[in-house]
């Protein structure tokens, strides 16, 4: 053996002979019970980051545990679309050549970006390789393969079929940047930091006004009532009343609504039903009249005089400076408010008015929540159940419709141009011809439109928007399996585990749940395995946008190893518990990669004297080598039983104060007179070590066992052809079992 383990000599090779010995595809001996796990699959628009590779040391341990525990053990790998995500970065690349998606148009645009993702899947399993991912390649998937898609539009058909989707005008979250609504889990709130501006409203009879509060006088234009709580004794009298609406001089009535805080500004507020979802919801209650002001572009409209196509930002100025100027602006005061923002491009979002396709929540929440409820579903840790019920009892209708190119195209065909909407239009010039054509605008749902409508007319036009990505990826687990077609399905479903991210918990994990139990009858995973963030050594969420924090996986393997960035993202680390990560940490592991090696080395200098011919079925019979077989065994039972529980941070803690300490500080040292008469129990305890190290650190445990199998071909500890197909060691559990 070498002096030092250089993991670049090895890594690659012992990944390559896996790959060609098939030894990621599970077992096909349907008596094996069977384990599996489909990756949750990165977003294929750039390289794997920290966070990727604590769910590939997390996930991978699990399935090479299973694999040598003799299960047939499958771990399904894949890749998301990642639809409005993906597009910003793309169209971030075509603004790099001057480029936008309408220059391109909708059917180059869509070759373009999928030959984007397929480079960037292509160099994203690479990575994944790298890690050591035991990934059966064979499986991978893709959101838009064939297959998938077509089991996603096949959900979408029954949930329509079934009265759990319409198409309605909704208040929708809209990104500006991406020009798309937004589901309310892709808006992230923040305090920001604004005015509260105090307005006069005159009373139409001329005998007074009222001042109402508001942050956005932006807005104001579109306002259609003013809005007091129905227990406010200052304004009883006033109900009914009509007010002059400044800077617009249309009559607006003034109403009675319990939505509106009696605490908040003067009690009294404005109600712009076009964009404010509060303010909507008052409107449909009240019949009020919906004004859009603000454009789907984040401007002012082009029909309000010399507000027209101006920022929110320059209207607001110059409409405070007016009412300023004509005695209107009684005061304005600092206040701090919530202000949403769109998780993928930072862009303040703005409340707009649509017409949506939307998914009916409750009925799929409640059959998830009783499944978790009946612990047919468990989650890790179990503190978040009371945030999963949380949400399920809490849930809102879905707007699943995106006004975006990439992705699965909705399959819903108009009779002719009346079903596609003016934003529709707008997002798609491509359209404007097509929208013309007559029709009677009746629905069809399908991958086609019927030959001829009931009208007689055969003028189909598809929606042109796409699925929220989380409409697919919630799908995953059956869509991957081949749901009613393949065997996967009949011998996989239910998963095993599903591991994630905590903070996606509802953004997919209850997504899976609902779909899952709604499209097959059954939970998609027995078990739900929550990890934390990847935080640096001051406590910071890793960001790309910090270097000088963020670890990058491939950069860390190429200087520590895979093993060394695995352990690190494992150890003294616990379900739903943040994980702190800095080189520090790394290299400590790499230390611990380098005695293991150590040992191993030391073992074989020993075995040179007495030419390798050992006998490893002699039982030991001196007390230190009795000793640290018991302390072995002890080990064997503690570990399995942390794995079998999810204790991943804990076994591998165990393992390492085992062979760092008392294996190599401790038992070495006292073997030093005897070397060769401990030979066959250092074997033995050694081999038995990378069986229970294999999980977590697979490469230099591999190579150590090639090394010691070519030297006993003969004896059964070294029977296995590879250590990745060895079993488990089991003399441990079976000594407990005997003692009772």
């Amino acid at each position: 053996m070498d002096k030092r383990y250089d993991h670049q000599k090895f890594e690659k090779d012992i990944y390559k002979k896996w790959e060609e010995l098939s030894v990621f595809a599970p077992d096909k001996d349907v008596k094996k019970e069977p384990f599996c796990i489909v990756m949750p699959p990165p977003n294929a628009n750039g390289a794997l980051h920290v966070g990727h590779a604590t769910f590939v040391a997390l996930e991978d341990l699990m399935t090479r545990y299973a694999r040598m525990k003799g299960k047939a053990a499958l771990w399904v790998p894949g890749a998301d679309h990642a639809g409005i995500l993906t597009q910003v970065v793309f169209e971030r690349e075509l603004e790099k050549k001057g480029q936008t998606r309408f220059d391109l148009g909708r059917e180059e645009f869509w070759k373009q970006c999928f030959k984007f993702t397929q480079k960037n899947k292509k160099d994203m399993y690479d990575q994944l390789r790298l890690l050591g991912a035991s990934c059966d390649w064979g499986r991978e998937k893709f959101t838009l393969d064939s297959d998938v898609t077509e089991i996603v539009y096949d959900t979408f058909y029954k949930l329509y079929k079934d009265g759990l989707v319409y198409r309605d005008w909704r208040m929708v979250s809209w990104c500006p940047r991406c020009l798309t609504a937004l589901s309310d889990l892709e808006v992230n709130y923040k305090k920001d930091n604004s005015k509260l501006w105090h307005i006069k409203y005159s009373y139409a009879s001329g005998d007074g006004e009222i001042v109402v509060a508001t942050t956005r006088p932006e807005t104001m234009l579109g306002d259609t009532a003013i809005a007091v709580n129905p227990k406010d004794k200052r304004y009883k009298d006033i109900v009914g009343k009509n007010v002059i609406l400044p800077l617009v001089g249309r009559k607006i009535p003034v109403i009675a609504d319990k939505m509106v805080d009696i605490e908040f500004g003067t009690g009294a507020v404005k109600i712009t039903p076009a964009h404010d979802p509060d303010d909507f919801a008052t409107g449909k209650r009240h019949k009020l009249e919906v004004i859009q002001v603000i454009g789907f572009d984040g401007k002012m409209a082009s029909n309000i005089g010399e507000f027209s196509n101006l920022t929110t930002k320059e209207a607001r100025g110059l409409i405070v400076e007016k009412l300023m100027k004509e005695g209107f602006l009684e005061k304005e005061e600092s206040y701090k408010h919530r202000v949403g923002y769109c998780e993928r491009c930072k862009t303040t979002i703005e409340p707009l008015v649509s017409l949506q396709w939307f998914v009916k929540m409750k009925p799929l929440a409640k059959k998830a929540a009783d499944a978790v409820l009946k612990e047919e579903t468990k989650i890790i840790p179990k503190r978040f159940e009371k945030t999963y019920f949380h949400w399920m009892d809490n849930i809102r209708d879905w707007c699943i419709s995106r006004q975006l190119w990439w992705g699965h195209q909705l399959p819903i065909w108009y009779c002719g141009g009346k079903g596609i909407s003016e934003l529709q239009r707008i997002m798609n010039p491509d359209l404007e011809k097509e929208a013309n054509k007559r029709g009677c605008g009746k629905i069809y749902v399908g991958k086609t439109p019927p030959k001829k409508c009931s009208c007689g007319e055969a003028n189909f036009i598809r929606d042109p928007d796409t699925f929220d990505t989380w409409f697919s990826s919630g799908q995953w687990p059956y869509s991957v399996l081949g749901y009613l077609k393949g065997l996967d399905y009949e011998r996989y479903y239910p998963t095993t585990v599903m591991e994630t991210g905590y903070e996606i918990l509802f953004f997919w994990v209850a997504r899976m749940m609902m779909l899952g139990i709604y499209r097959t009858g059954k939970v998609p995973f027995k078990t739900v395995y929550l990890h934390g963030l990847v935080r640096d050594v001051f406590g910071s969420k890793m960001s790309k946008s910090k270097p000088e924090t963020a670890v990058d996986p491939t950069k860390t393997i190429n200087d520590y190893g895979a093993d060394a960035l695995r352990m690190a993202l494992v150890y003294g680390t616990s379900a739903g518990n943040d994980v702190v990560v800095g080189e520090d940490k790394i290299k400590s592991m790499r230390n611990f990669t380098n005695k293991i090696w150590n040992a191993a080395r030391f073992i074989t200098m020993i075995a040179g004297d007495v030419d390798w011919k050992v006998d490893l079925e002699k039982k030991p019979i001196h007390k230190d080598d009795q000793k640290i077989i018991k302390k072995l065994e002890k080990t064997e039972r503690s570990v399995s039983r942390d794995l079998e529980k999810y204790r991943f941070g804990q076994a591998l803690e165990k393992i390492y104060q085992f062979f760092w300490h008392e294996f190599c500080d401790v038992y070495l040292e006292e073997t030093k007179d005897r070397r060769a008469d401990a030979l066959p129990t250092l074997i033995t305890v050694l081999t038995t070590s990378l069986k229970l190290l294999h999980p977590f650190a697979p490469f230099i445990t591999e190579v150590i066992y090639e090394i010691f199998k070519d030297k006993f071909k003969d004896q059964s500890l070294f029977s296995s052809q590879m250590l990745i197909s060895s079993s488990w060691p089991e003399d441990g559990l079976r000594n407990e079992e005997k003692r009772g």
